[in-house]
């Protein structure tokens, strides 16, 4: 699994002109998933991020109660090393993909923290104001 997570002052997603996920002052995290990902890397992930020392002060989502927006991201597993034309094929099929994507955010839930989302496989607008700007690449 792979996730760019970065400290925002207030995100949202909208899918058909409604907002189906929003935080104020904690963080977005794009996750992607990929064939060999299992309920164990949704889990070892959800702790990372949870206790990613990214916020203020050098505390962590865990430390502040921040709340996490989580948005599913197949393209973090984009190859376009070669020519103009990303090949997708180390991104997880949906099948494979969603229930990590939910088990992800539920462990998150079961650490105590606040979680929106985005919906699956959607036309998803996501909408967010970085601060620092700080953003970290997570691969587990």
């Amino acid at each position: 699994m792979r996730a760019v997570v970065q400290t925002v002052s207030h995100a949202k997603v909208t899918v058909d002109d409604e907002v189906v996920g929003a935080i104020t002052d904690g963080l977005l995290v794009l996750v992607g998933v990929t064939h060999d990902d299992s309920e164990r890397e949704a889990q070892t992930l959800a702790r990372k991020v949870h206790e990613l020392r990214i916020l203020d002060g050098e505390r962590s989502a865990a430390d502040t109660g921040a709340p996490v927006l989580v948005i599913s991201q197949f393209t973090l597993y984009g190859d376009a090393r070669k020519g103009r034309r990303p090949s997708w094929t180390a991104a997880a099929p949906a099948a494979h993909a969603e229930p990590l994507i939910g088990a992800f955010a539920d462990a998150l839930r079961e650490r105590g923290a606040t979680v929106e989302t985005g919906r699956f496989q959607a036309h998803m607008l996501v909408e967010s104001v970085n601060v620092g700007p700080r953003t970290i690449l997570l691969e587990i």
